[in-house]
């Protein structure tokens, strides 16, 4: 069977307390040293006795240096817990502060918006209708300077549109001009090809013999290409001749 738990309470026998703090003063001794071997820890241990016995182990380091980084490490815990106390506290005055300022904007949104009056006062009914009227006037200054610089672009527009219309125009006009000349100078040499194609040829030479059969002599001259004169050389009649 193996052994009961034994129960921590205070050793009333002084004979069997003084051994059996020696006991365990010893393996406390000999479990520092292990794990500081093992381990590779700096330890220091400190006991004192109740006859106020003092007892002690450190590593290769001394105690005094293992004590004062102890120190060290105590003094920048005990910093950094009051500090956090500290912002502890400014984040929950922060809070507050916040709390109260978001509860005043919405009473005075409420206000603007013509709710909760009932609780105001005269003189801060008066402040509030100064305030909606200051308001107003800079909501019509802006609403009117918009409204400039939208007219003003529109100007901008409808010049830079007139001067694009007065340029087409101005190009319509021209390319209409050209079509003009175009076409009438296709009309005159269109006329002067038909004058040319109707005019009369002149009437080739012919004979003139006697008869009842007679062909009207016309005194007209033909010009050849070059310039030699055609003239009807014989005339002849059937009767001056006898049978």
């Amino acid at each position: 069977m193996g052994r009961g738990r034994v129960q921590l309470k205070r050793i009333e026998n002084k004979i069997n307390r003084q051994v059996t703090f020696s006991k365990r003063r010893a393996g406390l001794l000999k479990k520092a040293h292990e794990i500081s071997v093992l381990c590779d820890a700096e330890v220091a241990l400190i006991v004192f006795s109740h006859k106020g016995k003092l007892f002690e182990y450190s590593t290769d380091s001394c105690m005094e240096k293992i004590l004062e980084r102890y120190e060290r490490n105590n003094y920048t815990e005990r910093q950094l817990m009051a500090t956090d106390l500290n912002s502890h506290e400014n984040w929950t005055h922060e809070y507050n502060r916040l709390k109260a300022k978001v509860e005043l904007l919405q009473r005075n949104h409420r206000h603007y918006m013509g709710e909760d009056l009932d609780s105001m006062s005269q003189k801060e009914l008066a402040n509030l209708e100064q305030q909606l009227e200051n308001a107003l006037k800079h909501i019509r200054s802006r609403k009117n300077q918009l409204i400039g610089d939208y007219i003003s672009e529109l100007q901008k527009k409808e010049k830079a549109i007139l001067e694009e219309n007065s340029m087409l125009t101005k190009q319509i006009k021209e390319k209409e001009k050209a079509v003009a000349q175009q076409a009438q100078w296709e009309q005159q040499n269109h006329n002067n090809n038909v004058s040319q194609f109707l005019m009369p040829q002149p009437p080739l030479p012919c004979l003139n013999i006697g008869g009842n059969y007679q062909e009207e002599a016309v005194p007209e001259v033909r010009r050849n290409e070059l310039d030699l004169t055609l003239e009807p050389i014989y005339s002849c009649h059937l009767g001056c001749f006898t049978s």
